[in-house]
C-alpha cells in the first residue's frame, strides 16, 4: 500500500525516464484510464500480461551477460515504465496491475535461467545429452585443444590449437559468435571421437547420430530444450519378460546373417574394383619387396583397392590410402564414396600424404622384375631403373634406317638442321593437331607433351616447374642470383626466409628461391666441389679432393685437455681453395685467351701468382652491458690471385691481371681463427699445416679440367700482405722497438739516422733461417751481445716465407702519426727548448686537436687509423697548423716537408706507378734526398741519432722494391684490412650459440662474398639501377617486385 504514495512523490523524475521496451510502452496507454466494469478490466489485464510474456522472446539476446544486477535493474525500469505520465485517478487498480507485471517478468527471467541451465547439459554439435556418457566426459567449445588431440594434430603436421578451428573444419560450424543463452558451451565425447577420426588414420567405430548439426533457437513458449526437462516425468522401468528375451535372440541372429551377407558382398566388390582399375601391369605387387615385412606394415603401404604397392599415393578425408589412378577410376564408376568405409569422398578431397610417409615409401627396396636382372632398387628410383631397361631393349630390337652406313646418332647430338630433318613428320602432325584443336598454338601442345612425359616418369618436381612456367608463374630468379643477394645484403637465414615468404604471399609468384635451393647453389662455389690432380702428388697432403671446411687446430700436437679453451680455427685446405678460386675465374681466363688471339683449347702451363696476406683483426668481441671488457682477438689468413701468365713461344703472355688488388672482393679468406697473433705457439701450430701445403705445391703441377680440357697450372706464392708486426713474428725478428730497425736490411737505428737514403735490401727467409741456427747453436761461443750482432736481431725460428717489401697502408699510417707528432712539437717550439715537461706536451696536443676539429673537422682519435691519416696528410692541414706557429721560417719548412711527402706518397700507394704517376716516379730519388735533408737540418731536434721505421723504409727502399716488383700498393695488405668489417657483419649475420659453427659460417659466407661468379650478378643489378631503366608501372604492380622493394620489405620487418 505504501508503493503508490512513493511513486506519486517521484513522478517528475519518472517522467524523464525513457521506456525500456516498445511493448511495455503500449500498455501504458491502456492502463491510463480506469474501467468501471470488472470484466472489461480483466480483459485488459490479460492483454497486458500476454504482451509482457512476448517481451523476452523478442529481446532475450540483449543484455544477457550483465548478471543479476542488470536483471534487477531491468525489473525496476519495467515497473516504472508501466506507470502513467498523467496524474493518477485510480491508484488502487494501478498498484495491482504493477504488482502483476512484476511477477510475470520475474517468472520469465526464471525460465531463461532454467533454459540456460538445461543448455549446459546438451552437446553443442549433435544436441545429445551429456548425462548419457557414463564417464561424464565433455569438452568446452571455446577452450583450448586437449593434450591428446594436440599430440595427434602435431603428428599429422596440423596447426590448429583451439576447438573453434577444429569444429569449423570438421562440422562446418562457426562457434565464435555463440551466446550462452542460445547455444550450449560444451560438446560430447562422441563428437570429439568424430573429430579424432577425421584427423587420425586409426579405424574406430564412431558414428554421428544426426545427418546434420543441431540448430539452436532462442527460448520461447514452445522451446524444445525446456519442453522435456520442465515436466520432470521419468519413464518407469519394465520388468524383463521371457518373450522379450526370445525376441532379442532372434534379432541378434538376424544381425549376424546380415553381417555375413555384407562381408560376402565386400569380397565380391573388391574383385569388381580390381577389374575396374585393371592396374596389374602398371603397379608393383607387394611380393616384389626384397624384405619380408610384417603383414600390417605391408597393408599400410599397399593400395586398399588393387592391393599393390602405392603408386602416386593419395589420402582421402577418412584417412585411407589409395593409388591415384585406382581411386579416380573407382570414384568415376561406383560413385563418390570411399571404397573402404563408404564415407563420402570426392576427387577434390584427395590430398597427398605427409612427407615423412612418402620418404619412407620411396626408400623401400624392391626387386627388379625384368628377366636376368636381380638388382634391388629403391622404389623412388625404380622408374628410372626400368627406363634404362627399356632403352636397352629398344636399342636391341629396333633396326634403324641408316642410308649412309654410319651408326645412327642420338637426337640431341645432331645439329639443328639434322634435328629438323628427323622430326619433320612429327612436327607436321603436331602442327596439324594444334591448328585443329588449339587454334594454332604449337608451343602449348609441345609443352603439354613434355609435361605428360615428365609425369609419366614420376619426375614431378621438374613437371611442377614446367607447369608453373606455362601458367605464367615462372620459377623466378636463379638460385645463384638469390645467393648473391643474400650474401651481399648480409641477410641471415630467418631474414631471407621471411623475405621469401612475404614476396611470395604478396605477388603469388616464387620470385626468390627457398633456402634449400641456395644451399645447393653454394656447393659448386665452395672449395671441395671440383675434382683435380697434382703431378707429382703433394707430399704429406691427402689426395682426396672433396674437402670442405676443416678444423684449423689439427696441427696442434697436444692432448685434448691441453687445447686452448678460447682458440677456435676453421680453414679450407690450401690446394682445394686455389682450385675453387681458379674455377670461379674460368670465364675470365678463357676470355683472356681470346683477347690475346690464343686458342681456348691450350693446356698451358699457366703460371699463377698468389699474394698472401695475414693480419690480426683486433678485438672482435660483442660488447653487451657494462661488465668487464674481455678482449676476443681474431686473425685472418687470406690470398689474392694477382695475375695469370702463359708461356707462348718465347714470350710470356699475361691473360689475367687483378684490376683491384686491394679490394675486399678479391681477397679470399683461407683461415679464420679466434686467437691472438702475439701467442706465438698457437699461431704457429694453426698455420703450420697451411705452410706445409704451400711448400708442397711449389714443387708440383696442378691438373684441372677447365672448359672441358685438362689444363696445367704452376703457382708462385708471394707473402707481401703482412704488416711490420706480423713480419717480425713469422720471420723470427725482434720487436719493432729494437736496435735493428728494418725488416729489409741489417741497418741499426743509429746507422739509419746517419744515412737516411742509401740502403739496399739484404734480408731473406733463407738467410733468417741460417741466422736462427747460429743463434740456437752459437758455434763461435760468443757473448750475447756479440751473438745478437752476428744474427742481426733474429731470435726465433722463421716459419712463413715472406717477400721483403713495404706495407703501403701501414707505412702511410705510421708516417701520418709521425707528422702528427711533428705538428705538436712545432706548436711548442721544441726547436728552441727541448726540455718541456710532460704536462706542457699534453697541452700542445689538446691545442692541436681543438684547432684541427675546428678548421678541418677532424675528431681526435686515440690511435691513428687510415681515415684520419688520409685527412691529416694534406696541404690544408699544414695551413691550419701554421696558424698556431709564430715563426715564418718554420711555416716554410713544414709546407715544404708536406709537399715533398705528398709527391712521394703516390709512388708507393698506386697499383702501377709507371702508368699512373710516371713523373713522380722519376723524381722520387730527388724528393727523398731533399726530404732526408730537411729531417736532418730543420727537424734535427727530433731525428738526431734516431729515425722511425716507416720513414726509413720510405726514404731508403721504395725505389728498389718498385724496380723489383713494379708496384708496392698492389702487394699491400689493404684488401685483408678491408675484410675486417666484413668479419663483423658476417658474424652478426650468422650469430649462433656455438662459436665453432659461427666461425664456420662466417668463413663460408666470406668466401661466397668474394666469388666473381656472384659479383657479376650484383654488377648487372647495380648497372640497371644506375641506368634507371623504366618499367611499366602497371606490370610492376601486378607481376613484378624489384630487388629494392624486396629489401625494403626485409628492412620493415622486425627480425
Amino acid at each position: 500500500m505504501d508503493a503508490l504514495p512513493m511513486a506519486i512523490q517521484h513522478l517528475p523524475t519518472m517522467e524523464m525516464l525513457a521506456p525500456p521496451s516498445v511493448n511495455l510502452c503500449s500498455t501504458s496507454e491502456e492502463t491510463e484510464q480506469p474501467y468501471k466494469k470488472f470484466s472489461e478490466w480483466k480483459f485488459k489485464l490479460f492483454k497486458v500480461r500476454s504482451l509482457e510474456k512476448s517481451l523476452p522472446e523478442e529481446s532475450h539476446l540483449a543484455n544477457n551477460d550483465n548478471g543479476e544486477m542488470a536483471a534487477s535493474s531491468d525489473k525496476g525500469n519495467d515497473a516504472m515504465a508501466l506507470m502513467p505520465q498523467e496524474p493518477f485517478h485510480r491508484g488502487h487498480n494501478l498498484n495491482n496491475s504493477m504488482q502483476t507485471d512484476k511477477d510475470a517478468f520475474s517468472v520469465n527471467q526464471r525460465e531463461i535461467e532454467a533454459h540456460r541451465v538445461n543448455l549446459q547439459h546438451l552437446c553443442r554439435i549433435c544436441g545429445g545429452s551429456l548425462k548419457n556418457d557414463p564417464y561424464k566426459r565433455n569438452h568446452p567449445v571455446h577452450g583450448p585443444v586437449d593434450d591428446e588431440m594436440h599430440a595427434l594434430l602435431r603428428k599429422k603436421e596440423r596447426r590448429a590449437t583451439s576447438w573453434p578451428d577444429l569444429l569449423n573444419k570438421v562440422f562446418k560450424i562457426d562457434v565464435r559468435g555463440d551466446m550462452d543463452t542460445i547455444h550450449p558451451t560444451n560438446f560430447c565425447h562422441n563428437c570429439w571421437s568424430v573429430i579424432q577420426r577425421k584427423f587420425s588414420s586409426v579405424p574406430c567405430e564412431v558414428y554421428f547420430p544426426r545427418k546434420g548439426t543441431m540448430e539452436w533457437h532462442p527460448h520461447s513458449t514452445r522451446c524444445d530444450v525446456c519442453g522435456t526437462s520442465s515436466r520432470g516425468i521419468k519413464r518407469k522401468k519394465q520388468a524383463p519378460s521371457p518373450q522379450g528375451g526370445k525376441k532379442l535372440r532372434i534379432i541378434a541372429e538376424r544381425a549376424r546373417k546380415i553381417m555375413y551377407a555384407r562381408s560376402q558382398k565386400q569380397v565380391k566388390s573388391k574383385s569388381i574394383m580390381k577389374k575396374i582399375t585393371n592396374c596389374k601391369k602398371m603397379h608393383l605387387s607387394t611380393k616384389m619387396l626384397t624384405v619380408d615385412y610384417p603383414v600390417d606394415f605391408v597393408k599400410s603401404i599397399s593400395c586398399q583397392i588393387c592391393e599393390h604397392i602405392l603408386a602416386d599415393p593419395v589420402e582421402t578425408t577418412c584417412k585411407h590410402l589409395f593409388c591415384r589412378h585406382c581411386i579416380l577410376k573407382c570414384l568415376k564408376v561406383i560413385g563418390s564414396y570411399c571404397p573402404s568405409c563408404r564415407y563420402p569422398c570426392f576427387p577434390t578431397d584427395l590430398v597427398n600424404p605427409v612427407r615423412s610417409f612418402l620418404s619412407i615409401l620411396n626408400t623401400l627396396a624392391v626387386r627388379c622384375p625384368v628377366k636376368d636382372c636381380h638388382e634391388d632398387v629403391t622404389l623412388g628410383k625404380y622408374s628410372h631403373h626400368l627406363s634404362s631397361h627399356k632403352e636397352k631393349k629398344d636399342k636391341g630390337t629396333y633396326v634403324y634406317v641408316n642410308k649412309g652406313g654410319r651408326p645412327r646418332q642420338h637426337l640431341l647430338s645432331l645439329t639443328r638442321r639434322a634435328q629438323k630433318h628427323r622430326l619433320r613428320e612429327l612436327k607436321l602432325q603436331v602442327k596439324a593437331f594444334a591448328e585443329k584443336e588449339e587454334g594454332g598454338d604449337v608451343k602449348s601442345v609441345c609443352l603439354t607433351l613434355f609435361l605428360l612425359a615428365l609425369r609419366a616418369r614420376n619426375e614431378h618436381r621438374q613437371a611442377d616447374e614446367l607447369e608453373a612456367m606455362m601458367q605464367g608463374k615462372g620459377s623466378g630468379l636463379h638460385p645463384a642470383v638469390c645467393l648473391a643477394i643474400r650474401v651481399n645484403t648480409f641477410l641471415s637465414c630467418s631474414q631471407y626466409h621471411k623475405m621469401y615468404r612475404t614476396i611470395k604471399a604478396i605477388t603469388g609468384r616464387q620470385i626468390f628461391q627457398p633456402l634449400h635451393a641456395l644451399r645447393t647453389a653454394e656447393k659448386s662455389l665452395l672449395p671441395g666441389y671440383h675434382p683435380f690432380e697434382w703431378k707429382p702428388p703433394l707430399k704429406n697432403v691427402s689426395s682426396n679432393t672433396e674437402v670442405g671446411i676443416i678444423d684449423g687446430l689439427s696441427g696442434l700436437q697436444q692432448l685434448v685437455d691441453d687445447y686452448p679453451v678460447d682458440t677456435i680455427a676453421k680453414r679450407f685446405r690450401y690446394d682445394a681453395a686455389l682450385v675453387s678460386a681458379l674455377m670461379d675465374m674460368e670465364e675470365d681466363i678463357l676470355e683472356g685467351l681470346k683477347s690475346h688471339d690464343l686458342d681456348d683449347y691450350l693446356k698451358g702451363p699457366f703460371t699463377v701468382v698468389i699474394k698472401e696476406s695475414c693480419d690480426g683483426m683486433g678485438d672482435v668481441s660483442e660488447k653487451h652491458g657494462c661488465g668487464p671488457a674481455v678482449p676476443e682477438k681474431a686473425v685472418r689468413f687470406s690470398f689474392t690471385v694477382m695475375n695469370i701468365t702463359m708461356a707462348h713461344g718465347n714470350e710470356s703472355i699475361r691473360i689475367f691481371e687483378e684490376t683491384k688488388p686491394n679490394s675486399e672482393l678479391c681477397c679470399k679468406p683461407l683461415c679464420l681463427m679466434l686467437a691472438d697473433e702475439s701467442d706465438h705457439e698457437t699461431f704457429t701450430a694453426i698455420l703450420s699445416p697451411l705452410v706445409a701445403e704451400r711448400e708442397a705445391m711449389k714443387n708440383s703441377e696442378l691438373v684441372l679440367d677447365m672448359g672441358g680440357i685438362p689444363r696445367n697450372f704452376n703457382f708462385i706464392f708471394r707473402g707481401t700482405g703482412y704488416d711490420e708486426k706480423l713480419v717480425r713474428e713469422v720471420e723470427g725478428l725482434e720487436a719493432s722497438g729494437s736496435t735493428y730497425i728494418c725488416t729489409l736490411c741489417d741497418a741499426t737505428r743509429l746507422e739509419a739516422s746517419r744515412n737516411l737514403v742509401l740502403h739496399s735490401i739484404t734480408r731473406s727467409h733463407a738467410e733468417n733461417l741460417e741466422r736462427y741456427e747460429v743463434w740456437r747453436s752459437n758455434p763461435y761461443h760468443e757473448t750475447v751481445d756479440e751473438l745478437r750482432d752476428r744474427v742481426k736481431g733474429v731470435s726465433a725460428k722463421p716459419f712463413i716465407e715472406t717477400v721483403p717489401s713495404v706495407d703501403a697502408l701501414h707505412c702511410d699510417i705510421g708516417n701520418a702519426a709521425e707528422f702528427y707528432k711533428i705538428f705538436q712539437l712545432e706548436i711548442g717550439e721544441v726547436y728552441k727548448n727541448s726540455n718541456a715537461p710532460k704536462e706542457e706536451r699534453k697541452r700542445w696536443q689538446s691545442t692541436l686537436d681543438k684547432h684541427l676539429r675546428k678548421k678541418m673537422n677532424l675528431k681526435p682519435v686515440t690511435r691513428m687509423n687510415g681515415n684520419f691519416a688520409r685527412k691529416l696528410m694534406s696541404k690544408e692541414t699544414v695551413e691550419a697548423v701554421c696558424e698556431l706557429i709564430m715563426s715564418e721560417d718554420r711555416h716554410e719548412a713544414l709546407k715544404e716537408l708536406m709537399d715533398l711527402y705528398l709527391k712521394m706518397k703516390p709512388v708507393w700507394r698506386s697499383s702501377c706507378p709507371s702508368k699512373e704517376c710516371p713523373e713522380l716516379l722519376c723524381q722520387y730519388s730527388f724528393n727523398s734526398q731533399r726530404f732526408a735533408e730537411l729531417l736532418s737540418t730543420k727537424f734535427k731536434y727530433r731525428y738526431e741519432g734516431k729515425i722511425t721505421n716507416y720513414f726509413h723504409k720510405t726514404l731508403a727502399h721504395v725505389p728498389e722494391i718498385i724496380e723489383r716488383d713494379g708496384s708496392i700498393g698492389a702487394w699491400a695488405s689493404e684488401g685483408n684490412e678491408s675484410g675486417n668489417k666484413l668479419f663483423r657483419r658476417f658474424r652478426k649475420m650468422n650469430a649462433r650459440q656455438s662459436k665453432c659453427y659461427e666461425i664456420e659460417d662466417v668463413l663460408k659466407h666470406h668466401w661466397l662474398y668474394t666469388s666473381k661468379y656472384l659479383q657479376k650478378f650484383m654488377d648487372a643489378h647495380n648497372t640497371l639501377k644506375t641506368q634507371g631503366i623504366a618499367i611499366n608501372q602497371e606490370q610492376c604492380v601486378n607481376d613484378f617486385i624489384t630487388l629494392e622493394d624486396s629489401l625494403q620489405i626485409t628492412d620493415s620487418m622486425e627480425f
